[in-house]
Order: C-alpha cells, then sequence, then structure tokens
C-alpha cells in the first residue's frame, strides 16, 4: 500500500477508500484527448479495472494533446497503446482495450461489466447512445467536452439524477476540434475534472456534478456552474434505445477501401467545412440540399453517408430511405476518412 500512501492518509479516503477504488470498473469511451487526460491518473489512483473503447488509430494531428501517444506509433490503435503506456505505468491496474467504435450492438454488453462510464468522444450521435446505453443499465456518466478555449462537464443518470437528455433534449450541431481548433492544455483541464468526478463516485464522497453542468473557460479562468432538473418527457426504453440506435438504417458501418470502387461516399457537410476530400467516388451534397437533387441518386446504386458529428449522415440515412435508396451512415467522420481516402486525393 506504500504506492498509494499519499491517497490513504486522506480522511476522505484511507485503507476502506483505497479498496473501494481497487474494484472499481470504469469504461471510457474515447482514447483522444480527454481520454489520455483521465486514464493515467485514474490507473495511477489504482483504478482496479479500466476498459477503453474506441476505434480510432493515432494520427500526427493527434500529438500535441494526446499524451499517451508518440509519432512512432502512427497508425496503430490508439487503445492498443493507450493500454501499453498504462500498463507500464501501472501494471496492477487490469487494462481492456476495445478497438472498436461504441454502437447500438455492443453498447448494452459493455456497459453491463462497468459501474462508470466516462464520455470522452466528440462525437454528438455517441452522446446520446452513451445516455441511453447507461439509463437502461442503471450506470452513472461523466461527461466532458471542449469547444475551443471552453470546456464542459457534468454527471448525468447518477443514482436515477437527470440525464444528458435532459439538458440537451435535441442534438445541436458543433465545430469539431479538427474544424474549430484546440489547445491541449484546455483538453486535459477538463479531462482532469473528469477524473476526479470519477474518484469522488468511487468514493462517494464531495458535491458530485449531478444535476450541474460546470462551464470553465480556459483563457480567462473563469467558471460558471448551471443547474438543470430531471425531465420526464422522454422514457428510455428498449425499444426507444432499438428505435434509437439499432435499426438497420441506423447501424453504422466501418469504411472498406472497397466502398471507393463499388459504392458512393455522401458527404452531407455544408460545402466550407474541412478538410474537403476530393475522390471520383465521393458526393457532396449539403444536407439542406438534398430534396433537390434527390435525382441525382440512383435506386440500384450502394451509399455510405459521413459529416463530422455523424447527426446530419443519420438525418440524410432517414430522408433518403424514404426515397427507397440504399443508403447507410459511416462509423468515421470526415476528420477520420481523410485519412483512408487516398492522400493525394484530400484537398486541406
Amino acid at each position: 500500500m506504500n504506492h498509494y500512501q499519499r491517497q490513504i492518509i486522506l480522511p476522505q479516503v484511507g485503507e476502506q477508500g483505497q479498496q473501494q477504488i481497487a474494484d472499481a470498473r470504469v469504461l471510457v469511451i474515447g482514447a483522444g484527448g480527454l481520454g489520455c487526460a483521465l486514464l493515467p491518473y485514474l490507473a495511477a489512483a489504482g483504478v482496479g479495472h479500466l476498459g477503453i473503447v474506441d476505434g480510432d488509430r493515432i494520427e500526427e494531428s493527434n500529438l500535441h494533446r494526446q499524451i499517451l501517444y508518440t509519432p512512432e506509433y502512427l497508425g496503430a490503435f490508439k487503445v492498443e497503446q493507450a493500454k501499453q503506456v498504462l500498463q507500464k505505468q501501472q501494471p496492477q491496474c487490469t487494462i481492456t482495450g476495445y478497438p472498436e467504435y461504441l454502437s447500438g450492438k455492443n453498447a448494452l454488453e459493455l456497459f453491463d461489466q462497468y459501474n462508470i462510464i466516462v464520455d470522452a468522444t466528440d462525437r454528438i450521435n455517441v452522446r446520446y447512445l452513451i445516455n441511453d446505453a447507461a439509463v437502461l443499465t442503471s450506470k452513472p456518466v461523466i461527461y466532458g467536452s471542449i469547444h475551443r478555449f471552453e470546456g464542459q462537464v457534468s454527471v448525468f443518470n447518477y443514482n436515477n439524477g437527470p440525464t444528458y437528455r435532459c439538458l440537451f433534449p435535441k442534438a445541436v450541431e458543433v465545430p469539431s476540434c479538427a474544424e474549430a481548433g484546440v489547445l491541449g492544455t484546455s483538453v486535459g483541464i477538463i479531462g482532469m475534472l473528469q477524473a476526479a468526478e470519477v474518484m469522488k463516485i468511487i468514493l462517494q464522497t464531495g458535491s458530485i456534478l449531478s444535476g450541474e453542468l460546470l462551464v470553465y473557460n480556459t483563457l480567462t479562468a473563469h467558471q460558471e456552474k448551471f443547474k438543470f432538473s430531471k425531465k420526464e418527457s422522454v422514457e428510455i426504453t428498449q425499444d426507444f434505445f432499438d428505435e434509437n440506435h439499432n435499426k438497420s438504417e441506423n447501424i453504422q458501418v466501418n469504411f472498406k477501401q472497397e466502398f471507393l470502387e463499388h459504392a458512393i461516399l455522401l458527404d452531407v457537410r455544408n460545402l466550407e467545412e474541412q478538410p474537403r476530400i476530393k475522390h471520383p467516388a465521393v458526393l457532396e451534397i449539403p444536407l439542406s440540399e438534398l430534396s433537390q437533387n434527390k435525382s441525382l441518386f440512383k435506386p440500384e446504386q450502394n451509399y455510405y453517408v459521413f459529416c463530422q458529428s455523424g447527426q446530419r449522415a443519420l438525418q440524410a440515412v432517414n430522408y433518403l430511405k424514404e426515397n427507397h435508396i440504399n443508403i447507410k451512415p459511416l462509423a468515421e467522420n470526415a476528420t477520420q476518412l481523410k485519412n483512408l481516402v487516398t492522400p493525394v486525393t484530400i484537398i486541406k
């Protein structure tokens, strides 16, 4: 126990608290900037079992803020490299990596294996998936997000408290880090605040951010807390979950190189959004212009649609399915696809 001596002497921890930390099972969705900030501290604190879910591979543009990765591992799965680094740091910790994207197919089974869920993603549709799966499995979710210099942190579904849908009933498209930019230090601060909420829940101490949204500005060091309450307008049942996350048209598919030869990739982002992907197999039609361009779609052709967060892609799927078009949403967003489609075809 000498390893944890400085924690154990805290009256809020003690040997009993350290055992609670060792018994904890925490699932982190996302091994990007937020995940890289919080994972080392959860492992070092002695969390007994960490799960990491992420289907992304390491890119050079990740390195300024995703501190678990180094240039020699470019192209490797993030979860595999994160596990390797964390295991060296804390051999006693059991770390399970899931090199896959969270989906309606795997979310409930994964959540059943853990006590606490951490939302370290940057995709709106995945946030709703995390929320709904957490409600069905009765798990608390520690939420974090970052936009340029402003971050948000909250705890959802804690003891059946307010959820993400209570705070954000409707999805709002916001620029990703790739579009808006971000400092690594800003991501680190928000990730640390998420880790602090995890520890408070494990130890059952302090004031947990349930029903409160903490907003922190890293440029001004100004923070505010906003209260919000539980809303009963949406009942999250298994049927609701299946309708929103398990309908065949909503199931995301992973990009394959063969799509470039035998299908069309539909980009429904606005034309000014970057990066642009120029390739004969990529069709660029903003979501708002689909209706006036539906004559371009052929019923015998297979289409795979993408945007940045996934939300507009799902709207496009719903619309085009009604017009008898064979279309599915891609699991990858535009930023991820830029490294999968032939690099010489990319215009930055």
